[in-house]
């Protein structure tokens, strides 16, 4: 069983890793649901880890129809993933119709050869996972990240099992979204579930000892100014205990 943390930071990344996950999705702002990380920490990141380490490629928040100045953005994202060094990106792209942009996907694959494709929860947004499926398969991706169309991979179990038994081995179904050490037995539970991908996260107190009141980053948007959004070591080594006896 491979276990995915996602990160949004180096020091995420460094803790993840030493409390036993087997890899990094790589990712900036979690306020957002994630986008792209930075060119230096990219580097940074898989300079300082053993395992390997998938980036984020998505330029902004929002759904995953992109304009062609976005797609060009994403294209120079995967340029710069792949001059650190970085072992996969994972991408995400749907036409206005909530199909998956075959012809423009195909092209980010060949952009990303030879890192590694994940196909993110973009999936989940589309409008027949079935056939999306067929599309992920017959563009060569590698794995796909999902919830089964759900908000949590609980609440979409079912068509994750669907999605499972039409693969049949020739894609990788890697549920996410909501799985902690409370509820991870019962997706492990699937046959064919080899990999599953949660970020364990937890706020600590930053290093900051003077706090200014009156300022907030986030303008209206209610975020935590003087706290560090980073994994819990132990749960990830609970989740991992619980992974290798299955």
């Amino acid at each position: 069983m491979v276990l995915e943390i996602a990160v949004y930071s180096p020091e995420a990344a460094i803790i993840a890793q030493n409390a036993g996950a087997n890899r990094i999705e790589l990712c900036s702002a979690p306020a957002e649901g994630g986008l792209t990380p930075g060119a230096g920490v990219m580097k940074l990141v898989r300079n300082e880890l053993h395992i390997p380490v998938h980036a984020m490629i998505r330029p902004r928040e929002g759904d995953f129809c992109y304009s062609e100045v976005e797609f060009r953005a994403m294209l120079l994202e995967i340029e710069e993933a792949g001059k650190a060094g970085i072992d996969g990106i994972v991408c995400g792209i749907l036409t206005k119709e909530g199909t998956v942009d075959e012809k423009r996907l195909k092209i980010l694959i060949d952009a990303a050869k030879p890192m590694n494709v994940t196909f993110h929860r973009a999936f989940d947004m589309s409008k027949n996972h079935k056939e999306s499926l067929e599309i992920l398969i017959n563009c060569g991706i590698s794995r796909v990240l999902t919830s089964g169309g759900k908000r949590t991979a609980l609440q979409g179990i079912e068509m994750i099992r669907k999605l499972v038994k039409q693969s049949a081995g020739r894609i990788i179904i890697m549920p996410g979204c909501g799985i902690n050490e409370f509820n991870i037995n019962e997706l492990t539970q699937i046959e064919g579930i080899r990999e599953l991908h949660l970020s364990a996260k937890a706020y600590y107190k930053g290093a900051m000892e003077y706090y200014n009141p009156d300022i907030a980053m986030g303008g209206n948007i209610k975020i935590p100014e003087y706290e560090l959004l980073l994994p819990d070591a132990e749960a990830i080594g609970r989740i991992q205990s619980v992974m290798r006896n299955k």
